[in-house]
């Protein structure tokens, strides 16, 4: 019965319990859920979408890049990669994603993927 009290996550439930006296020893505490909880609420809020555009402002493949660096991960990779480097291209939408064992890799490797791009 423990685990089943343990998975309600809302007073409402609790109230219902103690109200029924379905649990003995169970404590009478008045759950209020009149207002929620500050975190949940702002959790819960959705900003409404950028309008779309009409025209296409990009004109070719690499012109403009979305970029993101993020680690370490808890896991390590076969051969200790720690980091991945993600660039993705706004006018094809193809991604990439470089493997990286160290954060300092970052301005080399983009260096090296713009000198290849450029080449073909």
């Amino acid at each position: 019965m423990a685990y089943k009290i343990s998975s309600y996550k809302h007073g409402y439930f609790f109230s219902k319990l103690v109200k029924n006296e379905l649990i003995k020893g169970l404590p009478h505490i008045a759950f209020k859920n009149e207002k929620l909880c500050d975190v949940y609420q702002i959790g819960k809020q959705v900003k409404t979408s950028f309008k779309s555009k009409h025209h296409i402002s990009i004109e070719r493949p690499l012109e403009w890049l979305h970029i993101d660096l993020f680690g370490p991960t808890r896991a390590r990779s076969i051969n200790d990669y720690r980091y991945m480097f993600v660039i993705i291209d706004d006018f094809t939408r193809y991604i990439w994603v470089l493997f990286l064992k160290l954060k300092d890799e970052t301005i080399f490797e983009f260096v090296k993927f713009s000198k290849n791009k450029h080449k073909e």
